[in-house]
């Protein structure tokens, strides 16, 4: 059937479908008690024991009178032998008309095969659901990216390289919520739909309620909400949370993303710092990866490794760029411009001062730390949420983590100075008032502790600990444009 055009094996199916129905067999079949997840009945294997197992049928080998299928879910397989012999007519003919793809209901006993393969021989057989079109071939699964991306549930059924990765995933964010509950902190919900948006500069959705009557905007971070927690008494919480900005779409860009924030009162950068390197390589262990990382390409040749071992790098974000462009801060600005020309970099979308040095960092310094780095202390411009810094008021107390040439985290001393506060976000603001969050600024008022914050980009913590090349990769339904 290799070269049978695709028009054909839709038909062939079809007239299977009426087949069954004309047997008085229903396709889409009804509920069926199983034992377990098809994993979990692989795992559970005794020798003679009665089972009942569910899958899609993923393998079916005919051998005259002996029939072998592999029935698989997101998890694994498991072998289904039957002889017809020892079935009924209907259940033979029904059988007949089984193709890859259906979902098939099994009945009978654990037994192991001659060759040793721990396998379930079926004594009944239900069709669950009658596949109409067949399945990418399992030798060479999905290729086509565009498919794998706008058809999800092809490539997972197809590649197991995307099932690690999203069964990495889900045991990330299982193992995240674990390590911090274990260290007290407690998981909340805040806004998804805010009259104000705020906790970054982004540029956010907009919508409109109606009952209300009034404008709402998908969440661009959810800090000042779960700050205004720290000001209720909250001591350690966190969120794993949707945000969504209505920027860019690159490889390391989704408009809507999943962030850890977690604040913890009477800390600070340097103990979110600590907590945070040993999540990660908590992350790790419990995945199988690291401390070496490595990234392949579509060949499987390395292409970069990543070194999680611990103690991770610290260093100052003035060092490292004075170190990469020596002299750079004994530079006024024309001189910085010209320097930039001479580097080739193109600052055209750089204004101040400040946007110019950290286009030079970004080109620079942060492309090119590749194992981790927390680079602190940076300009305060640039986190207008952050506390000053007590020995250079030009800079915050605050981390950026930097890994595969990318933050992966950044971490605050926060700012809980109400008037400070104010004025840092009417100037981050241009002067708007009507843009400041007031209600956040007047819980600030009723006093918030000293606290430590951070955020961790989830996608992107995820494609660096599974070396997946692009955020779509570890998205289940990244955003496309319409076909």
């Amino acid at each position: 059937m290799e070269n049978t055009p695709l028009s054909e094996l839709i038909a062939i199916r079809r007239q299977k479908l009426q087949t069954l129905r004309h047997q008085g067999v229903d396709p889409f079949g009804a509920a069926f008690a199983v034992s377990g997840s098809v994993t979990e009945v692989a795992a559970a294997f005794q020798e003679a024991s009665p089972v009942q197992v569910a899958g899609r049928i993923t393998a079916y080998r005919d051998m005259g009178k002996s029939r072998f299928l592999d029935i698989s879910d997101i998890g694994g397989r498991i072998q289904i032998y039957f002889n017809t012999k020892e079935l009924d007519e209907a259940t033979v003919a029904m059988a007949a008309q089984l193709d890859i793809g259906d979902f098939l209901g099994v009945e009978g006993a654990y037994f192991t095969t001659k060759s040793g393969e721990k396998s379930i021989r079926a004594s009944k057989l239900v069709i669950l659901s009658k596949s109409l079109r067949p399945l990418p071939d399992k030798w060479h699964g999905v290729q086509d990216a565009e498919i794998c991306y706008r058809q999800r549930y092809l490539d997972l059924i197809a590649n197991d390289s995307s099932r690690t990765i999203f069964k990495q995933r889900i045991a990330i964010v299982r193992e995240i919520r674990r390590f911090l509950e274990a260290r007290g902190f407690l998981e909340v919900e805040t806004p998804m739909m805010q009259a104000i948006p705020g906790g970054a500069a982004a540029e956010p959705f907009k919508t409109h309620h109606n009952a209300l009557g009034m404008d709402l905007f998908l969440r661009i971070a959810p800090e000042l909400y779960l700050k205004r927690l720290l000001v209720a008494g909250f001591p350690k919480v966190f969120e794993l949370n949707r945000n969504f900005r209505n920027e860019g779409v690159s490889r390391r860009h989704n408009p809507e993303f999943t962030m850890l924030e977690a604040y913890w009162a009477f800390a600070d950068f340097k103990k979110m710092l600590e907590l945070v390197e040993e999540m990660i390589c908590s992350l790790a262990e419990h995945i199988g990866v690291g401390p070496i990382i490595e990234h392949r390409d579509d060949n499987g040749n390395v292409i970069r490794s990543i070194n999680l071992e611990r103690p991770w790098r610290r260093a100052a974000y003035r060092d490292l760029v004075e170190t990469a462009v020596p002299g750079w801060f004994q530079l006024d600005l024309e001189a910085k411009r010209k320097k930039c020309g001479e580097l080739k970099l193109d600052i055209s979308h750089c204004e101040a001062e400040f946007e110019v040095t950290q286009h030079v960092f970004e080109k620079l310094v942060e492309e090119k730390l590749i194992d981790p780095c927390f680079v602190t202390h940076v300009p305060k411009e640039l986190v207008p949420l952050a506390k000053l810094n007590g020995k250079d008021p030009a800079s915050v107390d605050v981390y950026e983590l930097i890994i595969n040439g990318q933050e992966i985290s950044p971490g605050y001393s926060e700012l809980n100075d109400p008037d400070l506060q104010r004025e840092r976000l009417e100037h981050q603001a241009g002067g708007e008032k009507q843009c400041l969050d007031h209600d956040f600024l007047e819980a600030l008022e009723y006093g918030m502790p000293p606290a430590g914050g951070i955020g961790i980009g989830i996608d992107r913590l995820v494609m660096m600990l599974t070396g997946a090349a692009s955020i779509r990769d570890v998205i289940l339904f990244p955003h496309l444009k319409t076909k």
